[in-house]
């Protein structure tokens, strides 16, 4: 059974840094995507990055490029997405989450059953 499990979120100063990692567990097969989302209140769902669990391959979408940086572990099954520059607008729950369509797909049209159970981010002064 898929087990994605998240942990690094907490309070943080505007402009300060962050480091979330998403532990991966359960998979049968070595090639599949994994990805960083998040989701703050009154919005919807929003894909940030995602990344390639055997070649490497990384996407961005639009809203975190430059600032968001996605990396993996995978003698230790984790993914991580390193948050710099925050702002308040970063507030939100961040999820990981992975399935096998690849890392494009998983990003922009995620239609996945496997999640983590999401770790709280606040940006504030």
């Amino acid at each position: 059974q898929v087990h994605l499990v998240e942990s690094g979120g907490g309070l943080v100063q505007p402009g300060g840094s962050l480091r979330l990692s998403c532990a991966v567990s359960g998979f049968t097969s070595d090639y599949y995507a994994i990805g960083w989302f998040r989701q703050a209140p009154g919005k919807e769902r929003e894909g940030l990055s995602c990344i390639s669990s055997r070649d490497g391959n990384t996407y961005y979408t639009d809203s975190v490029k430059g600032r968001f940086t996605i990396s993996r572990d995978n003698a230790k099954n984790t993914v991580y997405l390193q948050m710099n520059s925050l702002k308040p607008e970063d507030t939100a729950v961040y999820y990981c989450a992975a399935d096998f369509n690849g890392i494009i797909n998983l990003c922009e049209f995620p239609a996945t059953d496997y999640w983590g159970q999401g770790t709280q981010v606040t940006v504030s002064s």
